[in-house]
């Protein structure tokens, strides 16, 4: 098993003035094989034109990538599958997909996109690339790059499309772009300044200064990701007493011996683990946040903190749904959640299966009544949408 976590990341800008990115990223957790697709496709030009060429790229590329075809037969497909300009030029989309295999190798295959930058002990490591010939007559002189490497704890992966390299272009500062020299240099400052940075950092910081060599206003759809192989964080959240009220003992010393951070959502099963631990629940009175309808959270000693149950987890669902690069969050008890639950990798879920008939009205909506629908939800979207390594246990 490996003894690390990969974070991943992705920050996006639109070509100034668009409201769609032709810039498309799709990720794929298979998880009995113990794969991770990551697919970062480009579409020509910018706009809706440029999301239809990137999507239609990415969405078969990690659909091949899933049966393991052979990366010059797939790209061979995407070629003939893309749809010709009313000219009869060529329409095409510049690809770049990253196979993680958990605990074995990682493979990079690009296609046309900046070169993937790594990073070992804060220098730029390079695994041989060998260059591999799409098939078919009409793809002569179209080359796939591929790499394979063993990670190790620390390892980065930067990979972007064309805005990050190109910024500037025409401008005083880099008036041949930044080029991918300047963003080796610039990456190589960052982890050097911050060792732990996180993906998410060092991906905004890189696209924020593509921004600025644009003048905040981007040339190109831009896209930054950064994979980090780091130790894992692990957390645990527990919603829900244990269906028999005789195996409270037992719950409670299952959730103290956990040693990592730790949250709970249902103010009866706060009860319970203040009761068994003679512990005190305190309620938090904020005002800084604008969801009234949610329970203000509480403190109590050993844990990161104590919300209020269904709604809370029902809200949770709904910001992770709804997330994205730009997404800020504020400070209310489900946007806490939220962040504690994104800053984690293993995920540890304790279910509680009593029934709260607190929650028994026939006026609140069905998915409030039965937390573990809620919860089926929100492992879905971590496992999906963030990579999140979630177990969940029925108690």
């Amino acid at each position: 098993m490996a003894d690390y976590h990969f974070d991943v990341d992705i920050q996006q800008k639109l070509h100034h003035g668009e409201v769609v990115c032709g810039d498309v990223f799709y990720t794929r957790r298979i998880k009995e094989e113990g794969r991770v697709i990551l697919v970062l496709s480009d579409g020509i030009g910018h706009g809706v034109k440029a999301n239809v060429l990137a999507t239609l790229t990415a969405s078969m590329a990690l659909n091949y990538a899933s049966l393991h075809t052979q990366p010059d037969v797939a790209a061979n497909v995407f070629m003939r599958a893309l749809p010709r300009s009313s000219d009869g030029k060529e329409s095409y989309a510049t690809f770049t997909i990253i196979e993680i295999e958990v605990g074995g190798m990682v493979r990079i295959v690009n296609y046309d996109n900046p070169p993937t930058l790594i990073f070992r002990n804060g220098e730029l490591f390079a695994p041989r690339e060998i260059e591999v010939n799409i098939r078919g007559a009409e793809n002569v002189g179209k080359i796939l790059r591929i790499r394979e490497f063993k990670p190790v704890k620390g390892d980065r992966i930067l990979f972007m499309t064309d805005g990050v390299v190109q910024s500037g272009l025409g401008g005083k500062r880099y008036p041949m772009g930044w080029g991918l020299e300047q963003v080796k240099l610039f990456a190589q400052g960052q982890i050097a300044r911050e060792t732990e940075i996180s993906a998410t950092r060092l991906a905004r910081k890189i696209l924020n200064q593509a921004a600025m060599n644009d003048a905040f206003e981007m040339k190109d759809d831009t896209s930054c990701g950064v994979v980090h192989f780091r130790q894992p964080r692990e957390f645990m959240l527990i919603t829900g007493p244990p269906f028999y009220k005789i195996k409270d003992t037992d719950f409670v010393k299952r959730v103290t011996e956990f040693p990592g951070k730790k949250i709970i959502c249902g103010g009866t099963t706060a009860e319970i683990i203040a009761r068994e631990l003679d512990l005190e629940v305190n309620i938090q009175h904020r005002f800084g946040y604008a969801e009234a309808a949610i329970p203000p959270a509480a403190d109590m000693q050993g844990f990161e903190m104590v919300t209020e149950g269904v709604l809370t987890m029902g809200k949770v669902e709904e910001i992770l749904e709804t997330y994205t690069g730009e997404t800020r969050l504020g400070s209310s008890p489900p946007e806490e959640v939220v962040k504690l639950l994104l800053d984690h990798d293993i995920i540890h879920i304790i279910v509680g299966t009593r029934i709260n008939w607190a929650h028994q009205d026939p006026d609140q909506p069905m998915e409030l009544e039965i937390r573990k629908f809620v919860v089926k939800r929100i492992v879905r979207l971590l496992e999906e949408r963030f990579l999140k390594n979630v177990t969940v246990e029925l108690v």
